[in-house]
């Protein structure tokens, strides 16, 4: 990725078995693969395609945990 600019991405995996990768820094910027090894190598692609498109990122969010509630 250019200039080293470090991005949270959240990781999940649905009732079918995919991973799903988001950066929440970046607007609309996510992809999805069935093993981790290839999710890691589109969501770096991802990243770099968001940013050539809008090279600031669209929110200062940082991830702050994860939590399991009980409802």
């Amino acid at each position: 990725m250019s200039e080293g600019r470090e991005f949270t991405v959240i990781i999940e995996e649905d009732e079918d078995g995919m991973y799903i990768a988001e950066v929440p820094q970046l607007d609309a910027c996510y992809t999805q693969a069935r093993s981790l090894d290839e999710l890691m190598a589109r969501i770096h692609e991802a990243i770099e395609l968001c940013l050539e498109t809008e090279p600031q990122p669209i929110t200062r969010r940082r991830l702050v945990g994860v939590q399991t509630v009980v409802a």
